[in-house]
């Protein structure tokens, strides 16, 4: 683990599937990233590209002993999610037009990480609040391996 200080490339696959009132969409990314290990934190980092623009957006995913889950999505609006198993947590969306409070519920999250080759599977299921409104239903499924 003593090489994750400095940061370890690694493959990223990443799977999303978004349910906001009666739509549906599935989301696939495969992606090389970077993980760091800060303190008893990991860092998984990586650039999502969008195929419209061509611009890249950082990501960030935090992952604590604890088994929380923080995700920094900083584009034009910055997105900063937390996520606690079982919990409704207040999370923060930085728009160009103000900060909008938004709050997730997580009723499954699961992590696992091996180090022999390092790799880690991140599970999340989660809704978003805006308010006392649902904005939508997300599941995400994410792999890396270095």
């Amino acid at each position: 683990m003593d090489q994750l200080s400095a940061g370890v490339p690694v493959m990223i696959h990443l799977e999303t599937h978004i349910k906001q009132n009666d739509d549906v969409s599935d989301y696939q990314l495969d992606v090389d990233g970077q993980l760091v290990q800060m303190g008893d934190n990991l860092y998984l980092r990586y650039l999502e590209p969008d195929d419209d623009t061509g611009e890249k957006t950082p990501v960030t995913m935090k992952f604590t002993p604890e088994g929380e889950v923080h995700l920094t999505r900083n584009a034009e609006a910055e997105l900063r999610l937390h996520f606690i198993s079982g919990k409704r947590v207040t999370a923060r969306y930085n728009t160009p037009y103000g900060i909008m409070p938004i709050e997730t519920v997580t009723p499954y999250l699961e992590t696992s990480f091996k180090e022999r080759p390092f790799s880690g599977n991140v599970k999340i299921d989660y809704l978003l609040y805006a308010g006392e409104e649902l904005v939508g239903n997300y599941k995400i499924r994410l792999q890396f391996t270095a």
